[in-house]
């Protein structure tokens, strides 16, 4: 075969190859784009003026609306193109859950990749930057945070917890302090790290010099159904011990074990939200040898805002969350470890008379609490900026690394 004849066969050859590849590279490319024939749509889309727009392909829905947090009643239209779209804003820098209801099946964005979970619930997630303890920065180096299943014994099934390690953990050698953080009676263990951006304003504080480096161990609250006010024991959804038994037999050992953390009591410290913040109580009290540190956002004993001498709850032969607890209450050895009880609530807040009565309470046993009312009610707004305040002041008290 001559020279022009062979180099003819192989073009003719690779020729066929193409043809036979490119419909199947262009059968590839549809199966990874958008369905068939669906416009092109971006969702969500912040402007530079904090606009917000939503959008979602429901060309044969009947009623679509949008859910969530986002204030304000934001009106959803259909385009021709079977586009619904919805502007909303200008919204205050910070993070919003939202979802569609189309024609009453709760939905995700289907274009947004980013979710907050809450208690039963997943919802999608926008940020509208501009809140400089929370935003993202390129300057700022960047911890991590993992999804971590342990199994309870307490409790004989899995369960789920988020960790959050500090910038430099993985490739350190040194023990850090610890903050258990606590979230809130409709949300999960998901919850501080995307809806409550705990590891952020970590990062933010720890690269600013205003807060120590250390690890936030953020778990599951919720153990069953919830419900208030179970018990006596002034706490919620916690069982016949539940939430509390896992704490202390099973998370505890679990991150001690697993985590470079200090198991020292100056260097473990206990925060929640709502919920949270009874559960911190409910913890933490009876347990005060293990935490020099309790945080309280927007809670106290919740039986203190429902007991009024009668036994209108079914609660008048039960033994008080006071009495239950009064030799911790009491022990003037215990509080010499204390550094530091910390309330903050929200004027606008339904719980605000629950925080005065449980800080009032406290200080009748001899507690130093640091008490703070703020402007707002029960919501995210305020929890992420007392988590802004109240990690600043833990560990504080020595300069030395945790041993």
């Amino acid at each position: 075969m001559s020279n022009r004849t062979e180099a003819f066969s192989r073009l003719l050859i690779a020729s066929l190859v193409a043809a036979c590849l490119v419909p199947a590279v262009h059968a590839q490319e549809r199966r990874a784009g958008p369905p068939r024939g669906a416009p092109p749509v971006a969702s969500p889309e912040i402007g530079s003026d904090r606009q917000v727009t939503l959008r979602i392909v429901a060309p044969k829905a009947e009623e679509v609306r949008l859910v969530g947090d986002i204030p304000g009643r934001a009106k959803i239209e259909k385009g021709e193109n079977g586009v619904w779209e919805a502007v909303v804003g200008p919204l205050e820098p910070g993070p919003y859950r939202y979802r569609f209801d189309v024609d009453g099946v709760a939905v995700v964005d289907p274009r947004n990749p980013s979710t907050s979970e809450s208690n039963g619930n997943a919802w999608s997630l926008v940020y509208v930057p501009g809140a400089d303890f929370m935003d993202l920065k390129s300057e700022v180096p960047h911890g991590a945070v993992a999804e971590v299943t342990y199994y309870s014994r307490s409790l004989e099934r899995f369960r789920r917890m988020h960790v959050y390690t500090p910038p430099g953990y993985e490739s350190g050698t040194e023990s850090y302090p610890v903050l258990y953080l606590l979230h809130g009676a409709s949300d999960s263990d998901d919850s501080w790290s995307t809806i409550g951006r705990a590891g952020v304003i970590l990062d933010n504080l720890i690269a600013s010099g205003k807060a120590r480096p250390m690890l936030i161990v953020m778990p599951a609250g919720h153990t069953g159904p919830f419900s208030f006010g179970g018990r006596a024991r002034g706490s919620a959804d916690l069982g016949a011990r539940g939430f509390a038994d896992d704490f202390v037999e099973d998370i505890l050992p679990h991150v001690e074990k697993t985590y470079r953390v200090s198991k020292e009591r100056r260097h473990r410290a206990i925060a929640g939200l709502s919920m949270g913040g009874a559960q911190t109580l409910e913890i933490g009290i009876p347990h005060l040898e293990r935490f020099a540190y309790l945080g309280v956002f927007s809670s106290g004993i919740f039986e203190l805002n429902r007991r009024r001498g009668d036994d209108s709850n079914g609660e008048g032969d039960r033994p008080s969350w006071e009495d239950l607890n009064r030799d911790a209450l009491s022990n003037a050895e215990l509080k010499k470890g204390l550094e530091l009880v910390w309330f903050a609530t929200g004027v606008d807040d339904f719980l605000l008379g629950t925080s005065r009565a449980t800080v009032e309470l406290l200080k009748k046993h001899g507690f130093d609490v640091k008490y703070e009312e703020t402007s707002g009610g029960h919501t995210w707004d305020n929890w992420r900026k007392y988590l802004r305040d109240f990690a600043p002041l833990l560990f504080q008290e020595k300069t030395e690394p945790a041993k």
